[in-house]
């Protein structure tokens, strides 16, 4: 399981998503350009230590993201609000990378049509989103508990 950040915009958001995959043990891509300078101190506030422990893949574009995770087979799981399917309904593997975007955007309609499968978190009707740290948690959390990911090392 890998998390994937589409050209993170908010860095305390990105820092928060990088701590909690450390933490659940999954390994991060990040697809630049990011929307604020890596060493950021409000990025380093959020990720705290766990930045250097982070299993982290820095790719220049999206193309060279989506060219590496079709190499290696992994397939792709964009978690959106244009989505149909509730992840909850979804059947998650171990080579699955979730795909969250830019918080100021979402993703391009290229990043759409290249992901194997679109799930969103369903909410209260009438909300427009949740924070993508949650959702990426959210999903994460599940992901996990269907391929029995937790707690491989502890």
């Amino acid at each position: 399981m890998r998390l994937a950040l589409f050209e993170p915009d908010i860095p305390q958001n990105a820092g928060t998503m990088i701590r909690t995959a450390v933490c659940l043990g999954v390994e991060i891509d990040l697809i630049e350009p990011c929307g604020f300078v890596w060493g950021d101190r409000h990025f380093r506030r959020a990720g705290m230590d766990y930045l250097e422990r982070a299993g982290i893949t820095r790719h220049d574009s999206w193309e060279a993201f989506l060219d590496a995770s079709r190499t290696a087979g992994r397939r792709l799981v964009l978690l959106t609000t244009q989505a149909a399917q509730r992840h909850l309904d979804f059947r998650f593997a171990e080579e699955d990378v979730l795909i969250v975007g830019r918080e100021s955007a979402g993703v391009p309609e290229a990043v759409h049509a290249a992901a194997d499968a679109r799930l969103k978190v369903p909410m209260a009707a009438g909300e427009r989103s949740l924070n993508v740290a949650v959702t990426a948690a959210l999903v994460l959390g599940e992901a996990l508990r269907q391929t029995d990911g937790f707690g491989r090392d502890a």
